[in-house]
């Protein structure tokens, strides 16, 4: 097929390190024709991007687990699309890919770091959400740093949304007390009613250091946190002797215009002889099968549910959906649907 003269890239590139909140200015929207793959390389069209809070700090320059996405260049995301040309031994015209595309209509790949996957099984959402990075975040996170034991007592900030669900269910799964703590009352029923966690704490309402002695009178045993900030605070003061926190994620400081602050209460993991960790999901990029086929199965089993928020609208409204993260709009994992 001649894709140069026969289709049109709509793409977001990243035109400025947005200061606090990102705009639409940060981007530029960009329209472009779509060319020819190589040899060695596919043509894919995307159907499905992830949207998440990661995205938020990759926008910014500095160190960290991962480079920033260059100026001039498209931004980084996670989708979902069907090959429609290949010139790649392995991935052949029609198959269904997961991969970092970015946020775009069209991307070639050379194949490093994608997936097939098989949307016959499962809907394509549930591939970027607790069958792909989402569920292979909960799952490693959890178990291989967590390493919660039948009977303790977890505790999951940020639990409504995609990462938090999963997290919550697969303590469950292995035996634990689950205390979810989110924003909203419809938030805190959904963790109670369809994720089965024994508590859900509304930040926004209740006195969370009361409520945390409530529900965890023996102390927290695991905490993997998704926001940082005043939370991880005061569940560090409720740490049990020995407790691991697994730190995931602190979207509470992603649109900070200030320095971030370390948490008040750390002499607590001395007193408790507790441990702090980071965890980053590529570094279990070699065993993201082993969580795949465990996550497969407690889905089909019905012991995970999962709950993608899909928002169907045309690729240009990415910036306004990928903001509704950071107002704590979505439950569980946000996806932008631009094409069936």
């Amino acid at each position: 097929m001649s894709t140069d003269t026969e289709l049109t890239n709509h793409q977001f590139r990243l035109a400025a390190r947005p200061q606090g909140l990102p705009q639409r200015t940060d981007w530029e929207y960009r329209t472009e024709p779509v060319g020819e793959p190589e040899e060695g390389q596919f043509l894919v069209e995307v159907s499905h991007l992830s949207l998440d809070p990661a995205m938020r700090g990759w926008m910014n320059e500095g160190k960290s687990y991962i480079r920033p996405v260059r100026i001039g260049e498209v931004m980084r995301a996670g989708a979902i699309g069907r090959v429609i040309a290949s010139r790649h031994q392995d991935f052949a015209v029609g198959e269904q890919v997961s991969g970092m595309f970015g946020v775009q209509e069209y991307a070639i790949s050379d194949g490093r770091g994608v997936q097939r996957v098989d949307t016959r099984s499962a809907p394509p959402e549930s591939y970027l959400g607790a069958l792909g990075m989402t569920g292979m975040t909960a799952y490693f996170g959890l178990f291989d740093i967590g390493k919660p034991e039948p009977g303790q007592t977890v505790v999951v900030s940020g639990a409504a949304g995609a990462v938090g669900s999963v997290v919550g269910q697969l303590a469950k799964i292995k035996g634990c007390r689950v205390i979810g703590i989110a924003g909203g009352e419809e938030k805190c029923r959904l963790l109670v009613d369809e994720f089965g966690f024994d508590a859900a704490i509304d930040y926004k309402s209740a006195d969370l250091k009361a409520e945390l002695r409530t529900h965890a009178p023996d102390g927290v045993d695991v905490y993997f946190d998704n926001v940082g900030g005043e939370i991880l605070d005061a569940v560090l003061a409720r740490l049990a002797l020995g407790a691991r926190v697994v730190l995931c994620g602190a979207i509470s400081q992603y649109n900070a215009t200030e320095q971030v602050k370390g948490p008040a209460n750390y002499l607590s993991l001395l007193v408790n002889r507790a441990s702090m960790t980071g965890m980053v999901v590529f570094d279990y990029a070699d065993r993201y099968g082993e969580a795949a086929a465990e996550l497969a199965g407690w889905l089909a089993a019905g012991k995970l549910r999962a709950r993608e928020h899909v928002v169907e609208a045309g690729i240009e409204t990415f910036p306004e959906t990928l903001l509704s993260l950071f107002s704590g709009a979505n439950v569980g994992k946000l996806v932008l649907k631009i094409r069936d």
